[in-house]
């Protein structure tokens, strides 16, 4: 199974030729290596609703053909701009044939600002996903503060990797972020939602040695680097 941080929540997972990409950020983020055309994916999962984590979903959506996976309003809202969509709630799981993804809360906000009209959009609960494939269960907390059920999350689920917002400010912050990775008991944990923007600066490299003196394997990686699960 390969995995590609393409930066700020974005993931891409793909394994035996099938692809999924998680919150697509990549057009206005300036730490993106790779472009909206660049991406082949079967699914698009959107944790909420905020600019920067759909971006790009619906423009990758039409051009492979593949459904956006959120939560009830953000899926009609999606539909609405033209593409496909799955509709999932909190603790639903969508069966995508070559992978289950379950739909887990957060603790964040979730809405559309329209800067024009001075408006904003609800677009019901923030979430995350927990994602069985090929024997392998992945989470991806979204953007949230550190909660407690996170420690139900990792009893339910035994997972191989785990993405948690580190950047502070808008989520919780890499001490938190270490308390969450005790609470799941994660195999390894891979920091994302920082170092896009001034106010979510941290040390990608200082929170792995973090975990690591807790016994939890962790991998800082750069935008568009890659890893092998």
């Amino acid at each position: 199974m390969n995995i590609v941080y393409h930066g700020h929540s974005c993931v891409q997972i793909s394994e035996g030729g099938r692809s999924i990409i998680i919150d697509p950020f990549l057009t206005g983020n300036p730490v993106a290596v790779s472009k909206p055309q660049d991406i082949r994916v079967d699914a698009v999962l959107l944790t909420h609703a905020h600019a920067d984590h759909i971006t790009d979903a619906v423009p990758i959506a039409t051009a492979n053909d593949a459904p956006i996976v959120a939560t009830f309003e953000l899926a009609n809202y999606m539909s609405w701009q033209g593409a496909k969509t799955v509709e999932v709630n909190l603790g639903g799981t969508a069966d995508l044939g070559f992978a289950r993804v379950k739909f887990v809360h957060a603790f964040h906000s979730s809405g559309i600002v329209l800067d024009q009209e001075r408006g904003i959009v609800y677009a019901g609960m923030p979430g995350g996903y927990v994602i069985r494939w090929d024997g392998k269960t992945l989470y991806h907390a979204g953007d949230t503060g550190l909660f407690s059920d996170m420690k139900m999350i990792g009893e339910l689920h035994d997972i191989d990797v785990a993405f948690l917002p580190i950047g502070d400010l808008y989520t919780m912050g890499p001490e938190d972020a270490v308390r969450a990775a005790e609470w799941l008991r994660a195999k390894q944990v891979v920091p994302i939602h920082y170092n896009t923007f001034p106010g979510i600066r941290q040390d990608g490299e200082a929170f792995v040695q973090m975990l690591s003196r807790k016994g939890i394997g962790g991998r800082a990686l750069k935008p568009g680097e890659s890893m092998e699960l």
